[in-house]
């Protein structure tokens, strides 16, 4: 039995690969990232820099689709890097982007 997710990407005729190297493209942390995370790791304790949210620094794996395809339980942020990489599939192909509740 497929999951929602491998019925999606099916319907879709998004590639596996694709979805690897969207993911590579989307997660990769920016110099200004790293310089972010050098300043908050160098701060003292009294004087710490605002917090400003980034990417997670993790693409997806193939391990992961698989995981997906086959239905098994997912942490929340495997779910959003998945949902990230296949909305990007998604707008280079000048289709809507999909909510999580449609993926998983």
């Amino acid at each position: 039995m497929a999951s929602k997710f491998e019925d999606f990407i099916n319907a879709q005729k998004i590639d596996r690969r694709r979805l690897l190297a969207a993911s590579n493209a989307l997660e990769k942390r920016t110099a200004e990232e790293r310089a972010r995370a050098a300043l908050w790791a160098a701060a003292k304790k009294d004087a710490k820099p605002a917090r400003v949210k980034g990417t997670s620094g993790r693409p997806i794996t193939p391990r992961l689709i698989d995981s997906a395809c086959a239905g098994k339980p997912l942490s929340g942020p495997a779910k959003t890097r998945l949902l990230r990489a296949v909305n990007r599939l998604l707008e280079q192909k000048k289709q809507s982007v999909v909510e999580l509740k449609q993926l998983f």
